[in-house]
């Protein structure tokens, strides 16, 4: 397998590793419904920091992981913010942000992507994917790095979104019509998509004209190119007409004795008259209930990119058309991809969430299905709060919206004989405006991009009925700061600490519910290997008296209380040692947690 390189690529394989954890903190004056960490979350902060939060509670739990990534066009201004030891990364963070005249802009993408692809890696659940959204800038980069990650064997498709409803006459080459989808599987011989819902075009092509006991059918062709030793006999239709055999270069798709065995089932079709070349009856019944998904997406069926600005504009209020968020996605797009990569009872993550688009589609999904599917959004921009948690709180609670209803009257390509006949052109334009003004509250005309548009606008006013649901709106804590931990000054608390210690000892997510804690004695889950256990106060008296270290007697009241498996027990010290631990048959091992100095200051 190829290898994509690129400068910093030594730098950041493994940054992930090294970004610290930070808690989520729960901001109840931002969120709807109560604040809790184990249900629709939107979180503020640079993605790379959030991910890795979130894998305490989430790694291998997510069940889709839907991104749309800066396309690093050169126009975005975007920035490379990650703190990478390396000099010349360090620099990076000096010249931001990323410009069409920067020489390395696809090498500081690589490396803003590689660490976060591999974060949302390891929190996707085996039987989850993944779906990037990329144009032609950094798709080719983008496929050699998820190879590197996810496995090349892993890959599924490339699908094609047609996104704009019309050519833009101002492409100096081609108008760029398109933009690409990426799924890949974290393991693709588990993960399969979900059929799409038959259309009612599909399902008009079948029908019974013989009163078939077996319902509608559609006639299907008896002959194939393909090669097939058993198929050159010749038929006899009812009528008597002798069919030698299948038209040049085809064969008959059956053998003989099956196409008679099916003639006798009522499963072939001679015509009305009987004389016609016999095909084959497809039953509406045998075939799957929903239909295989498609590489190419049209915008007739997953919205365009105009239809998504519209769409943000009828929830939210912006000063102008210019202020609305640049490249959302519309609702339809996600609702597309939670049909073919979710349940009802899904996990969706969106670490690039912008305008908050999968989150609405979540919502839109659950109250179309009944469905509790969770949304898990991370946003980095100060706008976290004002337009993608706004839009949620709106969709949620429902809103009023004051906005302009829109008919277009005219769409014409402007010519340079349409210049020197201006006067005409004017007279249609008035004449449609003399015929249509009393439909609307005023007609608008523009020229853009070389193209005349007339149309009539109606302003209304209506209640757009609220999808229900909450989320908790969190910002990122204080890292956990180990040198400070040695010393006291930051002890985090019995949950964070609790969290990720489980996390990093098992390589799996806790999960909140199991939690329990009295007096600084918590359990905090059953993993595939281990019962956990913490000896925890953020109390350095605590941490340094005899209560907080393991002892014989505890650790058979530990083994006792949840038998069945080996013990894995984090504690600040022990009175008593492995060896005797294991003669006396108590399954339970000791994990030290860093808090030995503590004891040279009671002395």
């Amino acid at each position: 397998m190829s290898e994509l390189t690129f400068k910093g690529q030594e730098f950041v394989y493994n940054h992930h590793l090294t970004v610290p954890h930070r808690p989520l903190v729960p901001d109840a004056s931002k969120s709807v419904g109560d604040a809790r960490l184990d249900g629709n979350l939107i979180i503020n902060g640079d993605n790379l920091h959030g991910l890795k939060s979130l894998l305490p509670m989430y790694a291998g739990k997510v069940d889709c992981v839907f991104i749309d990534p800066p396309y690093n066009t050169g126009n975005e201004g975007w920035n490379y913010n990650d703190n990478v030891n390396s000099p010349m990364m360090q620099e990076w963070l000096r010249s931001n942000p990323v410009g069409i005249d920067d020489g390395l802009r696809h090498d500081k993408w690589c490396a803003m992507m590689w660490p976060r692809l591999r974060l949302l890696h390891e929190l996707l659940g085996d039987a989850g994917s993944l779906w990037v959204t990329l144009d032609d800038n950094e798709i080719h980069r983008a496929r050699s790095m998820l190879d590197s990650i996810f496995g090349e064997q892993n890959f599924v498709a490339t699908c094609i979104w047609h996104k704009n409803y019309s050519p833009k006459p101002s492409a100096q080459f081609f108008s760029e019509d398109h933009d690409y989808l990426l799924i890949y599987a974290k393991d693709k011989t588990i993960w399969r998509p979900k059929l799409l819902d038959r259309t009612d075009d599909m399902n008009a092509r079948y029908s019974n004209p013989d009163n078939d006991r077996r319902g509608e059918w559609k006639p299907g062709d008896l002959s194939a190119r393909n090669y097939y030793s058993e198929g050159t006999y010749p038929i006899t239709c009812p009528s008597g007409r002798v069919i030698a055999g299948p038209s040049g270069g085809n064969y008959w798709r059956v053998k003989e004795s099956k196409f008679k065995e099916m003639d006798r089932d009522g499963r072939i079709w001679w015509g009305e008259d009987g004389n016609n070349i016999p095909s084959i009856k497809r039953f509406l019944t045998d075939v799957k209930d929903g239909r295989v998904p498609q590489t190419l997406w049209e915008y007739d069926e997953v919205g365009h990119t105009q239809d998504a600005k519209k769409e943000l504009l009828s929830i939210l209020d912006f000063a102008s058309s210019d202020d609305v968020f640049v490249t959302p996605k519309p609702t339809a797009l996600l609702a597309r991809v939670l049909d073919l990569a979710t349940t009802e009872h899904s996990i969706v993550l969106d670490s690039f969430a912008g305008s908050g688009t999968t989150g609405h589609a979540v919502l839109a999904a659950n109250k179309r299905d009944g469905g509790d599917r969770k949304f898990i959004l991370v946003e980095c921009e100060q706008y976290a709060d004002t337009l993608t948690a706004e839009r949620m709180r709106r969709v949620i609670e429902g809103y009023a919206f004051d906005g302009k209803q829109r008919e277009e009257l005219l769409k014409k390509s402007l010519t340079f004989t349409d210049l020197k006949r201006a006067d005409r052109l004017i007279a249609h334009v008035t004449s449609i405006e003399n015929l249509e003004a009393h439909r609307f509250d005023a007609i608008e005309k523009k020229v853009k991009d070389g193209i005349l548009t007339v149309e009539g606008v109606k302003n209304i006013t209506e209640r757009v009925e609220g999808l229900g649901g909450q989320f908790t709106f969190c910002t990122l804590g204080e890292a956990i700061d180990l040198d400070r931990m040695l010393t006291g000054e930051s002890l985090p608390s019995f949950e964070q600490l609790g969290a990720l210690l489980f996390h990093m000892a098992t390589n799996e997510a806790i999960n909140p519910g199991t939690v329990s804690v009295q007096d600084g004695h918590g359990y905090l889950g059953e993993s595939a290997r281990f019962h956990v256990w913490l000896i925890y106060k953020p109390e350095l008296n605590f941490l340094t008296s005899r209560d907080a270290a393991l002892t014989m007697a505890k650790a058979k009241a530990l083994a006792e209380e949840k038998p069945g498996k080996r013990h894995l027990v984090f504690a600040p010290a022990k009175f008593v040692s492995q060896k005797l631990l294991d003669e006396a048959h108590v399954p339970v091992e000791f994990a030290p947690l860093p808090w030995a100095l503590y004891r040279a200051e009671r002395g």
